[in-house]
């Protein structure tokens, strides 16, 4: 046996090991999909893995080596310790995990590639092809997944609770310091989002009794929008602002408060055309969330979605 092939065989198997892994990975990101067809897509990935991983044994034997039986469950293992580690880690950071799996995986195939083309042998030349379309498909869609929640959102995938968490104490720790401590109560308190942290910080504006009244038997829409609205008021901008996002991630904006004029009136053709012409994210997501909260609508849903991924893509500058 050559020195290439030898070489070859050791990295198919490396290859092997990581693809494993990878496999685990996508069936653990099933529970974190948005919605059912990024679901169908990462059950799809797994099971295109595990087809990989067979092609990939199957060439290891074929140059006269032998795959590690222990394998699957060394990824296995991987994938569990990094779903645990990744817990404690705010969102961007797990996806950022996956990301550097993913590009292990495409340079391996590449040089795995190079070997088979230096030890002439086609069928894992045309393997480490596949594998390298694969991967790079993979690159992108996970690149885009970080460029919508770099954005806003919303993401292919959750975050779970314990990393929304880990990031919404980073945001806070990065806090300029000129903020004053009533200023950083108030957004505190707003992206609780609970009706109790809404009375709470309704109660530091200078209106309370008037927003009180108000409050006492309106919705939580209403009680957003008038929070807001006093808040906004009395000079708290920032505070203003967090709470505005805060109602709209729940689709709780009036009609006439979105970016498309006279929206509650559009037939679904018309809604999608809209959200194709639109070219800020936070537009497109408030639109989605509105659409989420009223009348959800598959195919506005789907186009809303469509569009977010587009414009992340294209910040990415992924064609």
């Amino acid at each position: 046996m050559s020195t290439t092939t030898t070489t070859l065989i050791a990295q198919l198997r490396a290859l092997l090991d990581l693809t494993n892994t990878e496999i685990q990975v996508a069936e653990t990101r099933v529970s974190q999909a948005r919605t059912e067809a990024v679901r169908r897509e990462l059950t799809q990935n797994a099971q295109n893995g595990r087809d990989r991983a067979e092609s990939i044994e199957k060439a290891i034997r074929q140059l006269g080596g032998r795959p590690d039986v222990i394998g699957p469950f060394l990824g296995r293992a991987a994938a569990a310790v990094k779903a645990l580690t990744e817990q404690a880690q705010p969102f961007d950071e797990a996806l950022l995990g996956d990301l550097a799996l993913e590009h292990q995986l495409f340079d391996r195939a590449r040089y795995v590639k190079a070997l088979a083309v230096a030890a002439q042998e086609s069928d894992v030349e045309a393997l480490a092809s596949r594998l390298i379309t694969a991967h790079a498909a993979t690159v992108d869609w996970l690149t885009t997944v970080l460029a919508e929640d770099a954005l806003g959102g919303p993401a292919a995938l959750r975050r779970t609770p314990l990393q929304a968490a880990a990031g919404t104490a980073i945001q806070l720790v990065n806090v300029p310091v000129n903020w004053s401590v009533r200023s950083l109560d108030k957004a505190v308190d707003t992206v609780r989002a609970t009706p109790l942290a809404v009375s709470e910080l309704i109660n530091r504006g200078k209106r309370v009794g008037d927003v009180a009244s108000k409050t006492v038997s309106a919705s939580r829409d209403a009680a957003l929008e008038t929070a807001e609205a006093v808040i906004r008021e009395g000079g708290a901008e920032r505070a203003a602002d967090v709470l505005h996002s805060a109602r709209t991630a729940t689709g709780s904006l009036d009609s006439n408060e979105l970016p498309v004029d006279g929206y509650d009136e559009l037939n679904v053709s018309e809604a999608v055309s809209e959200i194709k012409a639109l070219t800020n994210p936070a537009d497109v997501r408030a639109i989605l969330a509105y659409e989420e909260a009223h009348k959800a609508r598959q195919g506005v849903v789907s186009a809303a979605q469509t569009r977010i991924a587009g414009i992340a893509q294209e910040v990415v500058g992924i064609s």
